[in-house]
């Protein structure tokens, strides 16, 4: 396991404690934001509705109301995220410009993955109707996820120089490829032998989501043990009073000097618009597995494990073609399969099991390292002082927070009846993406940035 050891101008202290957040909070997006909680809350939603689970020959078309809004069942999961997302909007970026002011950095992290973890622990919770509880839960932990991350990619600026960060963000991704394969195995162990260990599928379930919001929790202590905290360097002076008032003063003038970084906030649209199909795609697969191709639970979960198994590898190959070809271009490749895998989705045949992992393969190759490189790369192109600010914009787009996507995704679920045409829609994010992204000339923007020039971008 040498090529996941740390580099040699990175504490390895430190490394492991950045590295093992990844690990922690992968229980939770994988067990929970990718195969579990969004058909099982959709199940628990139709069975309110309808009294029973819809099927692909008899789908559920009774609506839930809320707020008076008719919603259907199926796509109450991607509004919640939707929702989730647009109060991130307002509420990343002041935990940002608050992190860029404390010098407790870590401690703010750890208390958003706890808050988040007690949220996705209490999803044992959602049954016999409890729809509205779900949702809240699952709005919660989004939330939470974000914030938490929001201070854990600054901190990636904070313990790896310039030519080092799409190693450790790689690898980081690596190790939270790693932990959510091993725990979501276990919990297809669970839900397979649920007969053998005297429960209901329904519980079975419940324990997995159980399982993911401890995993998030007792993992967070190993960052909070290991990661030091620094005392704020390079922030922007802004007006007197409390370090929230202090922070918002630094938010508006980030705001205001963002043009001043052109290169930086077109790498930031470009981020959300392809991240923002990344994260769908993640985030639809469980169900779009389920209720248009029609496979049980356990084939969703064996497939997931087969993408996080590839997606290790993929993580540590990416951050190997980057060290050769530069981050930009690495990230544009991965882009292009992306498109060809939405294309293929399209198309899939229903109840056939091959076609469906060989596309699994592909997510996994592609998955990992476009994220890990966008990370490292969108890194290199802030202004010192202002790290968590500037990931609290990127976070918006971020996993498990995305909101265009699951937006789009929803109404062409709701307005055709068929998750096939949602599905193949999410191409244009990756299209639109990789026309802005082919246009960020990354040396520049560095240098905008005040930056120091890695030795390959």
């Amino acid at each position: 396991m040498g090529f996941l050891s740390a580099p040699a101008a990175v504490d390895k202290r430190e490394y492991w404690g950045f590295s093992l957040y990844d690990w922690a909070n992968s229980g939770y997006v994988t067990t929970t934001g990718t195969v579990l909680f969004a058909p099982y809350l959709t199940s628990v939603a139709e069975t309110a509705a309808c009294g029973r689970v819809g099927t692909t020959d008899d789908p559920c078309r009774t609506n839930l109301e809320i707020l008076g809004l008719g919603i259907a069942p199926g796509s109450l999961a991607f509004y919640v995220v939707t929702v989730a997302t647009l109060v991130s909007a307002l509420f990343l970026p002041v935990v940002g410009a608050i992190a860029d002011r404390s010098p407790r950095k870590k401690v703010l992290m750890c208390g958003f993955a706890w808050t988040g973890a007690l949220a996705a622990s209490c999803m044992v919770f959602v049954t016999d109707g409890r729809w509205a509880l779900g949702a809240l839960l699952l709005f919660i932990g989004n939330l939470c996820l974000g914030s938490s991350m929001v201070v854990y990619d600054s901190i990636l600026v904070d313990i790896a120089p310039p030519d080092d960060r799409d190693d450790v963000s790689s690898r980081a991704w690596a190790f939270g490829y790693l932990g959510g394969f091993i725990l979501l195995a276990i919990n297809l162990a669970v839900v397979t032998a649920h007969d053998a260990l005297g429960l209901s599928q329904g519980d079975a379930v419940r324990l997995s989501l159980l399982s993911a919001g401890l995993w998030w929790g007792f993992f967070t202590f190993v960052p909070f043990v290991k990661l030091r905290n620094r005392p704020p360097a390079g922030v922007v002076p802004v007006g007197g009073g409390s370090m929230v008032r202090q922070s918002f003063g630094q938010l508006g003038a980030t705001l205001r000097h963002l043009r001043s970084y052109p290169m930086t906030l077109l790498f930031l649209v470009a981020y959300l618009f392809f991240n923002d199909g990344i994260q769908t795609v993640i985030s639809v697969s469980s169900t779009y597995g389920e209720k248009q191709l029609g496979f049980e639970t356990q084939v969703l979960i064996a497939t997931i494990l087969l993408v996080q198994f590839v997606a290790f590898f993929g993580a540590i190959g990416f951050g190997r073609f980057a060290r050769r070809y530069g981050s930009h271009r690495t990230i544009m490749g991965g882009l292009v399969v992306w498109m060809a895998i939405v294309v293929a989705g399209f198309g899939l045949p229903e109840r056939q099991i091959v076609p469906f992992l060989a596309m699994g393969v592909a997510i996994g190759i592609v998955l990992g390292g476009t994220q890990a490189l966008s990370r490292s790369a969108y890194s290199q192109l802030i202004p010192k002082g202002r790290e968590a600010e500037y990931f609290s914009l990127y976070q918006a787009g971020e996993r498990g927070t995305s909101w265009l996507g699951t937006l789009v995704f929803g109404l062409v679920h709701q307005l055709t009846g068929s998750y096939r045409p949602a599905i193949v829609a999410l191409g244009l994010f990756f299209v639109v993406g990789l026309v802005l992204l082919s246009r960020v000339d990354m040396r520049r923007g560095i240098a905008e940035a005040g930056n120091t020039q890695p030795t390959i971008v």
